[in-house]
C-alpha cells in the first residue's frame, strides 16, 4: 500500500512538472515498479487461494517475476518502440524492488 502511494505521488508531481530530485525522477518508478506489481498480484492471489492471507510467493515466483519486467521493459519494448529506453540501471532497481518486496512485503509463512 505504502509503495503504491509513493507511485502515485510521484506520477502526481512528475504530471504537474514540480521539480524534483533528478535521481527521483528517473529511478524512483523503477526501484516501486517491482513491490507494486508483486504487492498487487499477491493481495489478488491472496483473495482467491485457499491459503488466503496465509499464502506466499516463493524464492522462484518472485524472480520469474522480476525476470519477466526486466525482459519486457529492458530488451523487448526497447527494441520494437521508441518510446522504451533501454536503461540498465532500471534492471538494478527493480532487482533492489524484488528483493524490497521479498523480505519486507511477501508475508511470513505461518503454515507447515
Amino acid at each position: 500500500m505504502t509503495c503504491c502511494l509513493i507511485f502515485w505521488i510521484n506520477q502526481a508531481v512528475e504530471y504537474w512538472s514540480f521539480e524534483s530530485f533528478p535521481f527521483l525522477y528517473s529511478y524512483l518508478d523503477d526501484l516501486l515498479a517491482m513491490p507494486v506489481i508483486l504487492g498487487l498480484t499477491l493481495q489478488i492471489f491472496q483473495w482467491i487461494h485457499p491459503k488466503k492471507d496465509n499464502f506466499r510467493f516463493t524464492m522462484t515466483q518472485v524472480t520469474v517475476g522480476f525476470l519477466y519486467v526486466s525482459v519486457a521493459f529492458e530488451w523487448f519494448l526497447p527494441a520494437y518502440s521508441d518510446t522504451y529506453t533501454r536503461d540498465y540501471w532500471d534492471i538494478y532497481c527493480y532487482l533492489v524492488g524484488t528483493v524490497v518486496f521479498y523480505l519486507g512485503i511477501n508475508p511470513k509463512n505461518n503454515s507447515n
